[in-house]
């Protein structure tokens, strides 16, 4: 018997298509995003893709499905973002539950950080995963939730993901949490792409320091015969040095990061602005992890580089 789900705060689309790699059929997606719905548009052009505030969509207008998807807005819980226990939009899961109160799907599977398990909703004083789940409960459903750590379910990131699934239903003895495999290095999604043409990068002036000339393209094609390595540009204070390995997963990919491609004599040194003449000294005792790296050749990743990186296909 075929499936069908619902999907509410669709994004670019990542759970819509990984149930639809599923076999589960889709009968509707949202997004207040205007380039998360044309994104959606063009690449499933006879689905039913709404651009709307979820707070004015009417939840009989919505069609039954088996199965609704929420990817809720992520913004006040991450560990990425401000975490602000009184950010609005960690209260958009209410909208979910409003859906589910009319709608009764057979089952809600809720994405988010795994903050969602820690942060206290402020009113109650209780982690928003209990308020949720009381929502939820409170309307007949069945709750199981777990973290998983992506890289030993096939994403080259080590990045952590809360998933929360309610069940109309008890849920069948038979039922488990899938099992990790090993690692999945960037290697399996990037190995191939790293010797595309040159891409120019440009000037980097990150806002949570000193503004600069951080890095300059060197304006060479990449060599085919020489293996390019990984390097954030942005941001590497957070996670130890700025050169990763392709035989492992990358750090959690966010949007305060910018990543790409060295080759060729690479040297990253830490360094801290001279106050005085304004150029940067090599300082590798300064406490704040500021990198400058040189090579022969520097790219950035292309949107196909990051969107391998987040396991979409090249079709999308």
């Amino acid at each position: 018997m075929e499936l069908s789900f619902t999907s509410l705060f669709s994004g670019a689309g990542g759970l819509d298509i990984g149930f639809e790699m599923a076999g589960f059929k889709h009968l509707y997606s949202t997004d207040i995003d205007t380039w998360s719905v044309k994104t959606l548009r063009n690449n499933r052009p006879k689905w039913d893709v709404e651009e709307a505030d979820i707070r004015e969509v009417s939840e009989r207008d919505l069609p039954d499905s088996d199965v609704i998807l929420a990817g809720v807005p992520c913004q006040g819980f991450s560990l990425g973002g401000n975490r602000k226990e009184n950010d609005e939009r960690n209260f958009l899961f209410q909208e979910v539950v409003r859906m589910a109160k009319i709608k009764k799907p057979r089952f809600i599977v809720i994405e988010n950080v795994l903050n969602l398990r820690t942060m206290k909703e402020p009113k109650s004083g209780k982690p928003f995963v209990d308020v949720i789940s009381e929502h939820f409960k409170s309307l007949g459903y069945y709750i199981k939730y777990n973290v998983f750590r992506v890289s030993g379910f096939g994403v080259p990131q080590t990045r952590r993901r809360f998933i929360f699934i309610a069940s109309f239903d008890r849920f069948p003895s038979a039922f488990h949490w899938p099992t990790p495999e090993p690692d999945t290095p960037a290697s399996a999604y990037l190995a191939d792409l790293a010797v595309n043409p040159f891409i120019s990068l440009p000037n980097h002036c990150p806002e949570w320091g000193f503004k600069s000339r951080v890095h300059e393209e060197t304006g060479k094609a990449f060599d085919p015969t020489e293996t390019p390595v990984p390097c954030r540009f942005s941001r590497t204070g957070s996670d130890g040095h700025p050169i990763r390995s392709l035989d492992a997963p990358f750090p959690a990919i966010d949007t305060g990061t910018i990543w790409g491609w060295a080759q060729g004599n690479v040297v990253a040194e830490r360094k801290e602005k001279d106050r005085v003449n304004g150029q940067f000294v090599r300082n590798p005792n300064i406490s704040l992890k500021l990198w400058r790296i040189s090579a022969s050749r520097l790219r950035r990743f292309t949107n196909r580089e990051y969107a391998r990186l987040q396991t979409f296909p090249d079709s999308w």
